[in-house]
């Protein structure tokens, strides 16, 4: 296939987001697609992204990609992934331009669609493991899919390191470091209560001000309040998804049943309240104190999130809350570490005696 690179649209944890055109002659793609693109040797996410993808196959309720592909620019080797483009964006940039909640009937046909995609994706024996409206893109037609596999493994694969977004973190992940197909059922909850408040569910309590306070609400089993405004059957769902143990948890093809998304798609679509246009460009400052990129999608491995001094219960994320101190002590090791490769090396040349970077 040939390309050619347009504009930046995004920036994900592992790569950046281009809008690309295709050759006019081909016939296999459409003329406009996405391009997540990062260093070769930093790709490891968009490869496993890329594996997952061709596993799942086509479904309605999943980004489609159209293939793989390396480049040369300005010297390095790049790995770029060809995904469809979205020209609405994502459901939070949706939520951030209008300042507001969605109205509910927008919030069921759009959980509905997540619902399927997730479906899928368990049914094909895979986790997504970051599930988030970030991940939700907005298609021109009104229509929603699942996107970002780069964290997704298989179920009941072994994982030695957490991986996700800490605010959508379920239970059993911040305390045993689990990331089965209920964690994706967690952070379901977590985006209808976003979708129909405007905000992040944890910010709807208080005394939510940092990482630690919420990793010990989160690992106490404690759940966000729910939105008044949300319909009994609405509240019914996301109880449902909030369950703190993930055995009683529902799965994805029980909350397909579920009254809360007996939603009618044509009379809705034909009522043009769909907000997404093509070309909208998003730029929101903050509104809350989890709206930073700080609560972006991590993978880490687990033995360096591990506090020593933590012997009775284990949780990765004591990264997160550890004193200045001990994270200062966390670095020194007896290792000689591996300079040969890295993700974040700045060139340095020397000019008559003073450094340049």
């Amino acid at each position: 296939m040939e390309w050619i690179r347009r504009e930046t649209i995004g920036h994900g944890s592992f790569s950046t987001v281009s809008l690309a055109t295709t050759s006019g002659s081909s016939t296999s793609f459409p003329p406009l697609i996405a391009v997540k693109s990062s260093g070769v040797v930093c790709s490891a996410a968009l490869r496993n992204e890329r594996d997952v993808l061709d596993d799942l196959g086509d479904c309605l309720e999943i980004v489609r990609c159209f293939g793989e592909g390396t480049t040369v620019e300005n010297g390095e080797e790049v790995y770029n992934l060809f995904l469809e483009y979205a020209s609405g964006g994502n459901l939070r940039d949706m939520i951030k331009k209008s300042g507001e909640g969605l109205p509910e009937f927008e919030v069921r046909r759009f959980t509905r669609s997540i619902v399927k995609g997730l479906c899928h994706v368990h049914e094909n024996g895979f986790v997504h493991c970051d599930v988030k409206l970030e991940n939700v893109l907005v298609f021109g037609d009104g229509d929603v899919k699942i996107s970002d596999f780069g964290l997704a493994k298989r179920r009941s694969g072994t994982v030695d390191e957490i991986r996700g977004t800490p605010l959508y973190m379920a239970p059993e992940s911040v305390n045993n470091g689990e990331f089965e197909s209920p964690v994706d059922i967690w952070a379901l909850g977590w985006c209808v209560v976003e979708m129909l408040s405007g905000k992040t569910a944890w910010c709807l309590e208080e005394g939510i001000t940092n990482v630690m306070s919420l990793m010990v609400r989160i690992g106490s089993g404690d759940v966000p309040k729910i939105p008044v405004e949300l319909s009994e059957e609405g509240k019914d769902f996301v109880r449902r998804c909030f369950v703190k143990d993930p055995v009683e948890r529902w799965t994805a093809q029980m909350l397909l049943d579920h009254p809360f998304l007996a939603v009618d798609d044509d009379d809705e679509r034909s009522s043009g309240s769909i907000r997404c246009g093509e070309g909208d460009k998003v730029s929101v400052s903050p509104r809350d104190p989890f709206d930073f990129p700080d609560w972006n999608s991590v993978q880490s491995p687990v033995n360096d999130l591990v506090t020593v001094c933590s012997p009775v219960s284990y949780s990765p994320f004591s990264y997160f809350v550890r004193s200045p101190e001990e994270r200062i002590s966390g670095l020194v090791s007896m290792n000689v570490p591996d300079w040969s490769v890295s993700c974040d090396w700045v060139n340095v040349r020397e000019v008559e005696g003073s450094m340049v970077v």
